[in-house]
């Protein structure tokens, strides 16, 4: 594609790097078959490619963000299944996060919308507060038919209702900073990421990760002082804040590096992965952070990277259960981790099936099912329809969006499909305990 940026646009390094992203798109149109967004609205707009030619000219011509704009990169899942399609290696992540940020920066949003991503910002990535907005949810599922009438953020607000559970799951020990030692022979030291959501409504899942990885003779590092990735204030444009998250989790496990040793930062929700494994790059031109990101960007690893890197233990029982597993975007498209996951389950004794459909998008997208809340329906609706073909036993995943999301989505059908963490099936065969929702 070809840009004309003048000069003094492109002094800035991230400008720098959205030009050369824009100059490697072609306009071939291949991303449009995969992008959900345009598979649902038919609007070229609502495709990657459109999407380009927008932030194109916003930012050839310096120009603030307008509502229009603003309408059609909102849409935008950031599932990255365009990425996979391209042939031409258009990085659209890091321009698509380059556009939020200029919005904003440059454009106000109506005060509904305002509203909500604050109160998002406010409360996700801190485990405590979240813990309490979710408890406060199970009351307010009482008030739902009043709320959701309410003028303007009613339709979201009616969305974070439907996705909070009415329970909770009891603390995990795991929130403790500590260090779990190695059953097995040791064969090396790797620290676990807490998360922010995941904890307060799965703790389970890396509970079975310690179990799992202590079983293969590692090491288990919960440090002390680390939390939210910033994955999800990022895809708010809000980069202050998502850059603050980051350097505290780098400066943590800098620190663990420099103490003991890590072999690998263990990631059990792959939306955090995609993030983390982009550190790098966030801080590429942070001289204070460039060498430390880019360390624990390449230490950063899905938990099932690290299983097939240390040798999955035999299978001590026969699950016999057959599972349909539902690759995350982040995990396919974000981190080109395909095959990796199922080879795992396969050999712990599981019968995997392929979803149809599997490029597409569940509609959870971090933020997105609470901010977009139609369309996330529509999507999640395809994916439970997709899965339910395959008549599963279970479904796997390895992200706490997708079990929300497509849990809700089985729920609301009242069909009794368990939606487990990949890890929690692998410790299960390896000598953990039978996930509970699982019969």
């Amino acid at each position: 594609m070809q840009t004309n940026f003048a000069p003094e646009r492109l002094d800035e390094p991230a400008m720098q790097a959205s030009e050369k992203i824009l100059r490697t798109c072609v306009h071939c149109g291949f991303c449009t078959a995969t992008c959900p967004t345009y598979l649902l609205l038919g609007d070229e707009l609502d495709s990657p490619r459109g999407r380009i030619y927008l932030i194109k000219d916003m930012f050839e011509n310096g120009r603030p963000a307008t509502k229009d704009v603003v309408q059609h990169v909102d849409r935008c899942l950031s599932c990255l299944s365009c990425m996979t399609t391209c042939p031409s290696g258009v990085h659209y992540m890091h321009l698509v996060d380059h556009a939020r940020a200029h919005i904003e920066e440059t454009y106000e949003r109506p005060f509904g919308d305002r509203l909500v991503r604050a109160v998002l910002q406010a409360v996700l990535p801190y485990p405590g507060r979240f813990r309490l907005a979710v408890m406060g949810a199970a009351v307010g599922k009482l008030a739902g038919p009043v709320l959701r009438r309410l003028p303007i953020v009613g339709a979201r607000l009616g969305a974070m209702l439907d996705l909070a559970p009415m329970t909770l799951p009891p603390r995990s020990v795991l929130e403790t900073p500590q260090t779990i030692p190695a059953e097995a022979p040791r064969k090396g030291r790797v620290a676990i990421l807490g998360g922010c959501a995941q904890p307060v409504l799965d703790p389970g899942i890396n509970e079975s990760a310690v179990r799992l990885l202590t079983r293969m003779g590692l090491d288990v590092v919960v440090p002390k002082g680390e939390g939210c990735c910033g994955a999800l204030v990022h895809h708010m444009g809000r980069d202050e804040a998502s850059h603050a998250f980051a350097k505290r989790n780098i400066d943590v496990w800098t620190r663990e590096i420099e103490d003991g040793g890590l072999d690998a930062i263990v990631i059990t929700a792959s939306g955090c992965g995609t993030t983390i494994k982009d550190y790098g790059f966030m801080f590429r031109n942070d001289p204070d952070y460039a060498d430390k990101a880019a360390r624990v960007s390449a230490l950063a690893k899905d938990v099932t990277e690290v299983v097939a890197a240390f040798g999955l233990p035999e299978p001590v029982v026969k699950p016999g259960k057959v599972v349909a597993y539902h690759s995350a975007c982040s995990m396919q498209h974000g981190q080109k981790i395909t095959d990796l996951p199922k080879t795992l389950l396969k050999k712990a004794g599981f019968t995997v099936r392929d979803v149809p459909e599997g490029h597409i998008c569940c509609g959870s997208a971090g933020t997105y099912n609470i901010l977009q809340p139609e369309i996330a329906g529509r999507l999640r609706e395809r994916k439970v329809d997709n899965i339910a073909r395959m008549k599963p036993d279970i479904v796997a995943t390895g992200n706490i969006g997708c079990m929300t999301q497509i849990g809700k989505g089985f729920g609301d059908r009242g069909a009794a499909v368990p939606v487990v963490h990949t890890v929690a099936l692998l410790d299960w065969a390896t000598g953990g305990p039978k996930p509970e929702s699982v019969i």
